[in-house]
């Protein structure tokens, strides 16, 4: 089993940062990679970003581009959603996620995936507002 815990969410003005963090407790490997998905209210979760832990390689959905950083730092099993540049459409709750399996997904369309992950958070909350 693996448990994550989710911190780092809150209100922020457009425009504004905000930086989540996920560790990961329990049954971990380093070669085991993470991601971030949100959802939205009424909507579906989706995709965010997600980090290859191996090789350090990141996956990002086209509308975080350029604006939302992931990192990780092995030694602690955690990893990191930078967020800059928010805009009210960004508030969402967001879920980190856990792919156990030794880190078998090759490209960003394993990593979409919800059913590319094992464990989940269980969310922090991140309002934009205008």
């Amino acid at each position: 089993q693996v448990q994550l815990v989710e911190s780092g969410g809150g209100l922020v003005q457009a425009g504004g940062s905000l930086r989540l963090s996920c560790v990961a407790s329990g049954r971990t490997f380093t070669k085991d990679d993470m991601g971030w998905f949100r959802q939205a209210p009424g909507k579906e979760r989706e995709f965010v970003a997600a980090i290859n832990r191996r090789d350090g390689s990141t996956y990002y959905t086209d509308s975080v581009k350029g604006r939302f950083t992931i990192s990780g730092d092995n030694a602690k099993g955690a990893v990191y959603l930078q967020m800059n540049s928010l805009k009210p459409e960004d508030t969402a709750v967001y879920y980190c996620a856990y792919q156990a399996g030794g880190g078998y997904c090759s490209g960003i369309g394993c990593y979409v995936a919800m059913a590319s992950y094992d464990y989940w958070g269980q969310g922090t909350l991140v309002t934009v507002s205008s």
